[in-house]
């Protein structure tokens, strides 16, 4: 029920960004959040092409994006390629994190803490605006394989 309903707020986002509702986008938004995981855009426009023939992997791509920078979904390169997943933070309820990501599957583990608190105290004198940290690696299914 939890999915269901980040994914009507999703939606909603969408609305409330000018985005107009589709059953593609929607779609889009349903296989990222069932993934839960980071996924590449040919990945996503394999999966769409089953269900909507002829479905251009710009479009997809434009998709992502858009959707990327209205908060729906996060991104990372990985391997030098692109990858989206659906945003973990769910019903308005940010709370600041960052992942482990699999290299392998795209899988990602919440970790807690954040390295910048030892970073604040040697940038005296700056502002930081924003930071982002990520640790890659193989997850424990990807190391038997």
């Amino acid at each position: 029920m939890e999915r269901q309903s980040s994914i009507e707020q999703a939606l909603q986002t969408l609305k409330e960004n000018g985005l107009k509702y589709t059953k593609k986008r929607e779609a889009m938004i349903s296989y990222l959040a069932k993934c839960n995981r980071y996924v590449p855009a040919r990945e996503l426009h394999q999966f769409m092409s089953e269900e909507y023939p002829g479905v251009s992997y710009d479009t997809i791509y434009r998709n992502l994006h858009d959707f990327s920078e209205i908060g729906i979904l996060e991104e990372t390169e990985l391997n030098g390629e692109m990858k989206f997943r659906f945003h973990c933070c769910t019903h308005g309820m940010e709370h600041h994190h960052h992942h482990f990501i699999c290299t392998v599957c795209g899988k990602t583990k919440e970790l807690s803490l954040c390295p910048m608190d030892f970073f604040q105290d040697q940038l005296p004198g700056c502002k930081i605006e924003g930071h982002r940290f990520e640790i890659l690696g193989r997850c424990e299914e990807c190391q038997v394989s």
